[in-house]
């Protein structure tokens, strides 16, 4: 086959145009033995990104916060990219900017410049120092190349100004782990920083949601609202990734909201922690109760009913509040949708992609809605995950044996799929775009990233009313792809 030349002057947009060419007229099964990821030497279709992605998502939920990134200029635009397409929302990341010189040399100047230039240009009130594989394998010492920057700014200008600067320094070496550990070690890094005493009793409750979009943030302040709660929620994403457009805008750009630093001063005051998403958040929990003895309650992601219930119980429990009627009534009306759609949802097989605790917690909802998972892919590797999955299946009383990845990448899944008998729904996030397409049947969003439609960063899925929205998305799915050869709800 022979490829056309592309011309010097480039191809126009409306003439550009891109053919895909099938390599075999039918599935041509794999060997068996490169099919599994352990088995291989390369990644196929990888199923997560890197951790220091996951450290500038929790600095980007502070107010006034800046992540500054200890590596080359990649680093920073591949994220703000993502960012930018996930979110649709600018994303303000300073970067060392290595080159050769501090491949060799270290990147001591770039960082003591580069932060000076950060906090004269911008004035953050938080910086988060993420490191990346070059600065990690380097060996550059960060403690002290941030003292000398500190140094650098006091004589400058001030100490007092550069006082009211909080650096945080976050080891995410990316050639380990993930964004999910990325944004589970900030999570420690930054209370363990600035929460540094305790000053007596605010009665509040720490909330350290994980990788959640601003619709689900704003749903769990909804919950803490009308229980009587006030919350501290670390690393709150939902106004600066998902701002008003109110101009005229003032340069530098602020986003509006966000944690400040003064609020998680204030967390080791609190009367309990609840992370959200153990494998992202749960680090910040443990390091509070361990080190001032708050309290860390760490369950899944609230999503469906038992998830749910889960959080306002331990909401009620820690702050000695009864369950409000309207609470109540949101629970009836996710139940009554329940009802309602049972016959839909019963024994269909769903395949669940993306974050592990994404996957446990759309499982357990996809049990609650009848249906019988036959695949289930997270994205990173945990030491919990398996044996979390078992919990839920007892739960469920669920006697399937799906195939479960723990941290593979998609090839091994979308392999596997391919190979089943039948199957009715893939949920996940855009990178299964390509297998719902191969396989010929519907994918339902959910999770990180989601690039390739518009509001979802916008929409709930925890709670009980993020739960009716989540329902009605794979009851509609499935009724657009089977409808009209499956007639069961018709009359």
């Amino acid at each position: 086959m022979r490829l056309s030349e592309i011309p010097v002057e480039g191809i126009p947009y409306d003439q550009l145009k891109i053919e895909k060419y099938t390599c075999t007229p039918e599935y041509a099964e794999r060997p068996a033995d490169l099919i599994p990821s352990g088995a291989r030497a390369v990644v196929v279709n990888p199923n997560r990104t890197c951790m220091p992605l996951g450290a500038m998502w929790a600095t980007m939920g502070l107010h006034k916060g800046i992540p500054f990134v200890q590596g080359a200029q990649g680093c920073t635009t591949y994220v703000r990219y993502t960012f930018s397409r996930v979110f649709k929302e600018p994303a303000t990341i300073a970067t060392a900017s290595f080159h050769e010189d501090a491949a060799v040399f270290g990147g001591r100047r770039n960082l003591i410049e580069g932060i000076r230039n950060l906090v004269v240009r911008y004035r953050p009130e938080v910086i988060g120092i993420c490191t990346t594989c070059s600065s990690e394998i380097i060996g550059d010492d960060m403690v002290s190349n941030i003292k000398a920057a500190k140094a650098k700014l006091r004589e400058e200008i001030g100490r007092e100004a550069a006082d009211a600067v909080d650096i945080v320094l976050i080891n995410t070496p990316s050639f380990a782990g993930s964004h999910v550990e990325g944004y589970d070690r900030a999570s420690r890094a930054f209370v363990e920083t600035l929460a540094t005493r305790q000053t007596g009793p605010n009665h509040k409750v720490n909330i350290i949601p994980g990788l959640l979009y601003p619709g689900d943030i704003r749903e769990i302040k909804h919950l803490l609202r009308h229980m009587g709660v006030e919350g501290i929620t670390l690393f709150d994403i939902s106004d600066p990734f998902d701002a008003p457009l109110r101009p005229p805008q003032k340069f530098p750009y602020e986003p509006p909201g966000g944690t400040t630093a003064t609020e998680i001063r204030d967390m080791a005051n609190s009367l309990a922690t609840m992370a959200l998403q153990p494998h992202a958040g749960q680090a910040g929990a443990r390091y509070l109760e361990r080190k001032y003895g708050v309290r860390a309650l760490v369950g899944q992601t609230p999503v469906g009913v038992q998830g749910t219930d889960d959080f306002i119980r331990g909401l009620s429990e820690v702050a000695g509040l009864p369950v409000p009627e309207d609470l109540l009534d949101e629970r009836g009306r996710l139940v009554d949708s329940l009802a309602d759609t049972f016959h839909h949802t019963m024994m269909k097989k769903v395949a669940v992609m993306g974050d592990p605790d994404v996957v446990l917690s759309v499982t357990r909802f996809v049990l609650e809605m009848g249906m019988e998972p036959v695949a289930l892919a997270g994205s990173s590797v945990s030491k919990t995950f398996v044996h979390s999955l078992r919990e839920i299946f007892e739960e469920g009383e669920f006697t399937g044996d799906p195939l479960v990845i723990n941290g593979g990448d998609l090839f091994e899944f979308e392999e596997y799929l391919k190979k089943l008998s039948r199957l009715d729904l893939v949920i996940g996030n855009s990178k299964a775009v390509d297998i719902a397409k191969e396989l010929q049947i519907p994918l339902v969003r959910v999770g990180f990233p989601i690039y390739d439609r518009f509001g979802y960063q916008k929409r709930a899925i925890v709670g009980y009313r993020g739960g009716e929205i989540l329902l009605a998305d794979i009851v509609n799915s499935i009724l657009g792809y089977q409808y009209p050869d499956d007639r069961t709800h018709q009359l």
